[in-house]
């Protein structure tokens, strides 16, 4: 029966892979980059990491440890695929295929350079967050279709985490629209040719760092999967291809957060400096640049703050962080009206 039960997952996976061979093949310029950079990602924050650390990082496999992305991603993919026995089957294998679907789509509606977006809508941030929302279903399903109490307390968390900062950062929103005038991710970009958002925004950026933390499940926030508590969290009970896509996904997820930061208060490709030959360079340089330093603050943090305790995360993300901003909302909208 487990022999069987092994099969029909490859059978179905191979389906699905089939499926969507054709849109894939489609887009692979895009999708092909963004995988890419999910598996170096993780290269680059073991060796900040270590070098925070002062020990050795990632430096045997290919030259200066680079090709120790590769060797995980053979190592996870050849390992025995477990099911287990009173798990539910169906749910079971699709939670982590559909957690992976959610978090490649949201790259759709990113601008990487004027024009250079696949789908460039006139509501594309609302579609965004309405996309990125989804992915704690995949969550939420995988925890209670292992049938486990570690996993199921982990995609609890994972639930109640994503609740808790997400209307945070739906309320963030605003002031951005609002001084955009628009709610094309593309138009917010050029919004800010003459100064970026970050400046009279900042506060608003700041908090939308934290929640951003909260939203990638990242230390300090990394309750969800809390080694010390939950064994691995929602994704206990997964292995082989089951837990690479929830990997891919939740790295996929920490850079595509990393862009909407850059892109909502850091100009996305606009160059940092708009003065000599710099003022004409608008390509996706810029947008690699500020990516990569968007990013180099997430493994910072994760490298110098502990873990909160989970009443401490719902204390900041309720009490706090809500607070603050819906204040802030109001006042951005009391001055929009009031200089409009």
């Amino acid at each position: 029966m487990y022999l069987q039960y092994i099969f029909f997952f490859k059978i179905v996976l191979f389906y699905f892979l089939f499926s969507i061979g054709i849109d894939f093949i489609k887009n692979l310029p895009i999708i092909l980059p963004i995988l890419l950079s999910v598996a170096f990602f993780t290269v680059l924050e073991r060796k900040v990491l270590a070098s925070m650390q002062r020990r050795r990082g990632p430096n045997f496999v290919g030259i200066y440890g680079l090709l120790q992305a590769i060797a995980d991603a053979l190592k996870l993919l050849s390992k025995e695929t477990l099911i287990p026995s009173s798990s539910n089957f169906f749910l079971f294998i699709l939670s982590p295929i559909f957690t992976f679907i959610i978090s490649m789509l949201c790259w759709s509606l990113i601008p990487f350079d004027f024009n250079i977006v696949i789908s460039d809508l006139n509501l594309g941030i609302l579609f965004l967050f309405a996309f990125s929302s989804l992915g704690v279903y995949g969550i939420i399903v995988s925890g209670w279709s292992s049938n486990s109490k570690y996993a199921f307390l982990g995609s609890l968390r994972s639930s109640a985490q994503f609740i808790s900062y997400e209307i945070s950062m739906g309320l963030l929103l605003i002031p951005i629209i609002l001084f955009s005038q628009t709610l094309n991710i593309s138009e917010i970009v050029l919004a800010q040719i003459d100064i970026f958002n970050i400046i009279p925004l900042f506060p608003f950026f700041i908090l939308f760092l934290i929640t951003g933390l909260a939203e990638t499940n990242r230390v300090p926030f990394d309750l969800p999967e809390a080694e010390s508590e939950l064994v691995s969290g929602y994704n206990v009970e997964y292995s082989s291809i089951g837990f690479t896509f929830f990997f891919l996904a939740e790295y996929s997820n920490i850079i595509l957060m990393s862009s909407i930061i850059v892109i909502l208060f850091l100009g996305g490709w606009l160059p940092l400096l708009n003065i000599f030959f710099f003022k004409y360079i608008y390509t996706s340089f810029w947008f690699s640049i500020k990516l990569l330093l968007v990013m180099f603050f997430f493994v910072w943090v994760r490298a110098t703050l502990p873990r909160y305790r989970y009443d401490q995360l719902m204390m900041l993300g309720w009490k706090v962080i809500l607070p603050l901003s819906l204040g802030f909302s109001f006042l951005s909208i009391f001055l929009f009206l009031l200089f409009i």
